[in-house]
C-alpha cells in the first residue's frame, strides 16, 4: 500500500504561523522599567550667625542716661539699662568756637596755645572718681572719669547755633557761666587687672603743629575726643548710676565702661593721636 501526504490546508498554515509568532513574542524579555529619577538632595544652607548689635554712639548713651536720670528722680526702679556689655563709640566735640583753654577741668578735653603760640596743645586729664558716691557700688582699684559736655546736644560736632548777645547799645555782657557737668562715663579698673589703659593721674596730650614755620590755625570747628570700648556694670548689675541732692536738682549720672581706646581727632575726623588699653 502506497502512503500519501495529506495536503496542508490554508487554516493550518495560518494557525502554524500564529503559533510561531506567539512563541516568538513569549520569548522576548520585557523592557526594563525606567528607573525613577532621584531628586537632588536639598541644599542645606546654615543660618547666618546673627550680627552683633551696632556700637552705641553719643546720642544712644545720652538717651540711656536720660532714662536713668528720670527713673532716679521719680524714685522708681531703673528701667532700660539692659546695655551692659554693649560696644560703644563716642565722639565728644571740644575746643569749639575758638575758645582757648575751654573749661580745663579734670575729665574734660581742652586745647590751649603753646608758649610761643606756634603750637596747639590738646589735653585731657581724667577725673579721679574712685571715692565718688556715684561709683560706690563697685569694688574697683581705680575709676577714671570723662564728662560728656553739653548733654542736650546729641550731635558729635561743635554747636553752630545762634545765641542771644544782649540788646543793642547795652554794655557787653560777661561770658556766660558753663552749666555744671551732669553726664559722664567712668572707666573702671578691677583689682589686679591690666594697668596698660590706666592713666593714674597722667593726662592724654598731643601737640598740633602748623605747616613749616606757620602756627596752626585756631580751631574754629574744634576737635573731637573719641572714647571706645564696652559698657560695664556696677555691683548691682546696673550700667548707669545717678545721684542728686534733692528733687529740684538735675541728677548727675555716670555709666561704667571698660575703655579700649582714647583718641583725638580734628573736626574732619582725621585721627591726630590715640591710646589703646591692654
Amino acid at each position: 500500500m502506497t502512503g500519501s501526504l495529506s495536503p496542508i490546508g490554508p487554516l493550518a498554515i495560518v494557525l502554524a504561523a500564529a503559533g510561531l509568532t506567539l512563541a516568538g513574542c513569549q520569548r522576548q524579555e520585557p523592557a526594563p522599567a525606567p528607573k525613577p529619577v532621584e531628586a537632588a538632595p536639598p541644599v542645606v544652607v546654615p543660618p547666618a550667625p546673627p550680627l552683633p548689635p551696632p556700637a552705641l554712639g553719643r546720642a544712644d548713651i545720652l538717651a540711656a542716661i536720660e532714662v536713668a536720670a528720670s527713673d532716679y528722680a521719680a524714685g522708681r526702679a531703673a528701667q532700660g539699662q539692659l546695655i551692659a556689655g554693649r560696644r560703644f563709640l563716642i565722639r565728644q566735640p571740644f575746643g569749639c568756637l575758638d575758645r582757648d583753654g575751654e573749661d580745663p577741668a579734670d575729665g574734660l578735653a581742652n586745647w590751649s596755645w603753646g608758649k610761643t603760640r606756634k603750637t596747639i596743645v590738646l589735653s585731657l586729664k581724667p577725673a579721679d572718681w574712685k571715692e565718688s558716691a556715684l561709683a560706690e557700688a563697685g569694688d574697683w582699684e581705680a575709676v577714671e572719669g570723662f564728662w560728656l559736655s553739653r548733654p542736650w546736644l546729641k550731635d558729635e560736632t561743635c554747636p553752630a547755633g545762634q545765641w542771644s548777645q544782649g540788646n543793642e547799645g547795652e554794655a557787653e555782657a560777661p561770658p556766660p557761666v558753663s552749666t555744671p557737668q551732669t553726664v559722664g562715663v567712668a572707666a573702671v579698673f578691677e583689682h589686679g587687672g591690666s594697668r596698660l589703659g590706666r592713666r593714674s593721674g597722667r593726662a592724654y596730650a598731643f601737640t598740633v603743629r602748623g605747616e613749616g614755620d606757620q602756627p596752626p590755625p585756631a580751631p574754629v570747628a574744634g576737635y573731637r575726643l573719641v572714647l571706645e570700648g564696652r559698657l560695664g556694670a556696677f555691683d548691682d548689675g546696673r550700667a548707669i548710676h545717678c545721684r542728686a541732692s534733692g528733687p529740684d536738682q538735675r541728677p548727675v549720672c555716670i555709666a561704667a565702661v571698660l575703655l579700649d581706646r582714647v583718641a583725638f581727632e580734628d573736626a574732619g575726623g582725621a585721627v591726630l593721636s590715640e591710646w589703646r588699653g591692654g
